[in-house]
């Protein structure tokens, strides 16, 4: 009887070598001790919470981060499939994390990231990274987000007509809003226009997206996938590398087209140039920047090299600015006292008039500022921000998190703590005045993560949302369709709802519709 016992104990170990990740065996003694110590959920034995969230629905993995963060409110320890993670909820500890420019290597929850992303800015680390944050830095200066105004205006317009066509009807906000992000990203940082919300042609991008996201995130969740060679001989890791396919021959068109015109605007002077439908040569977009530095450092820049940070800035400058705009235009529906005085506030700079907004003007929106920085307290759009510890990391009580552990922070838990935000389901734009801001942990609220990581594109996304949800407000009145408690969020890269949101839009004025769609 002990035989079988011993070897079904052998087979169960040969099982898990071949099919966990490396993690699981590679884990040291001071790692392990460390995890004994620190506060955290009983489990399996290192495979810890791996089982409950490998078995959850999609709908109940948020509602299973909040029961144990809630019991555990400043750090809590606990296994996936043999990762050791920590997970922080204190201000002081997160600023300790994240203002490091030693610990700036991604967690493991990124890797499946990697065959669609692969190097890009969002997971490169080490010198790799400094050297292209350094490089793209410049490409968000304040004067070429300026000189993309005219870009943002006419998609929101296009936006508003969209809205205009399902005058009084309940429609799927996320629907017509992607298609607008989508145009954005693509016309401001590609030059290329997409004209999606014209066109449906190209739809099949914002589909794919959805579609690898999802798989990427069953995976990660799916542990006996974590495995290259098991992932690659599944089903599911076969659909993942069609829709791939699609993903990267896309961005690869965007670049080789690109490349041609940018190469023809070069060799012909400013008074002769002939504006292409696909393309714009009045501003400069950040793949041209990308084009530069190829040029510039040839060694540096592949063809490959841009691909990753095209891919990169394509997903996140259309997917997280989409989901704020959708739950910003969900929260003003439901709370029409908060609507009408973003209204009031946008008729005070624009009075009746139709013009776009200007720079200037979106210096003077201070209550949708506020409107904006609420919304993403409450639904911050990237659901979780991790580390990797490749060197001892000293908490703000000094708590020793040894190498080797992955931190991870939540922050859609941080961002309802009650010590920093009072009744922190409330929806209240209020609490971002400055008075209310200015003896608040500046580590409390973190929708664009924080310190040497911290998003490189969110003055341009902060742009983006203010010229979009300012169109729809001075436009447009926003009902409500689904109330609050008819949807429950997941994280699926971004934060998305089930069932989706829907409102209904009716024109402010009688002369709007004529005047928007002219």
């Amino acid at each position: 009887m002990w035989q079988e016992i011993v070897l079904f104990l052998i087979i169960c170990l040969l099982l898990i070598c071949l099919i966990l990740p490396l993690e699981l065996i590679d884990i040291r003694w001071k790692v392990l001790r460390t995890m004994c110590k620190l506060p955290g959920p009983y489990g399996v034995p290192l495979l810890g919470l791996g089982i409950l969230i490998a078995r959850a629905k999609d709908t109940e993995i948020m509602d299973l981060i909040e029961f144990y963060c809630k019991r555990y409110p400043r750090f809590m320890s606990t296994y996936v499939v043999g990762v050791p993670i920590v997970v922080l909820q204190d201000p002081a500890d997160i600023e300790v994390l994240l203002g490091s420019v030693n610990h700036i290597t991604k967690g493991r929850e990124y890797f499946p990231l990697v065959p669609w992303l692969r190097e890009g800015l969002l997971l490169s680390s080490g010198e790799k990274w400094h050297q292209r944050r350094k490089l793209l830095t410049p490409t968000f200066h304040f004067r070429i987000l300026e000189d993309n105004m005219q870009s943002l205006n006419k998609h929101a317009r296009q936006l508003i007509k969209n809205m205009l066509k399902e005058e009084g009807k309940p429609f799927i906000a996320e629907d017509l809003v992607t298609l607008c992000t989508l145009d954005v990203i693509c016309e401001t940082a590609m030059g290329f226009s997409l004209n999606t919300q014209q066109d449906d042609h190209e739809n099949y991008y914002v589909k794919t997206v959805k579609k690898i996201s999802n798989m990427m995130v069953t995976r990660l969740r799916t542990f006996w996938l974590r495995k290259d060679w098991v992932f690659d001989l599944s089903a599911l890791g076969k659909q993942f590398q069609k829709n791939l396919s699609l993903l990267h021959n896309f961005t690869e068109k965007i670049i080789k087209e690109r490349k041609i015109s940018y190469k023809m605007e070069e060799n012909i002077t400013s008074d002769c140039e002939e504006e292409s439908v696909y393309f714009s040569k009045k501003r400069k977009a950040f793949l041209d920047s990308l084009l530069e530095l190829d040029k510039k450092y040839p060694n540096l820049f592949t063809d490959l090299d841009i691909r990753e940070e095209v891919d990169t800035f394509m997903f996140e400058g259309h997917d997280t600015t989409s989901a704020a705009i959708v739950f910003a235009l969900f929260l003003l529906a439901n709370h029409p006292d908060v609507q009408e005085k973003a209204y009031q506030e946008q008729f005070s700079i624009f009075g009746i008039s139709d013009r776009a907004a200007t720079r200037n003007d979106l210096q003077e929106m201070h209550y949708l500022e506020m409107v904006i920085k609420e919304t993403l307290r409450l639904y911050p759009s990237v659901p979780y921000i991790s580390r990797i510890l490749t060197q001892d990391l000293l908490l703000s009580d000094n708590t020793l998190l040894p190498e080797g552990i992955n931190t991870s922070i939540i922050p859609v838990m941080v961002h309802r703590n009650p010590t920093y935000f009072p009744d922190p389901e409330k929806f209240d734009p209020e609490r971002f005045t400055q008075e209310n801001c200015r003896n608040r942990h500046p580590f409390a609220y973190i929708p664009f993560s924080a310190g040497p990581r911290n998003c490189i594109g969110q003055k341009f996304a902060m742009m983006e949302l203010k010229v979009v949800l300012s169109t729809v407000i001075r436009f447009l009145k926003i009902e409500p369709v689904t109330r609050d408690g008819e949807f429950k969020t997941f994280p699926f890269l971004i934060i998305r709802t089930d069932p989706p949101i829907k409102i209904k839009t009716t024109p402010r004025m009688e002369h709007v519709q004529e005047n928007i769609t002219s």
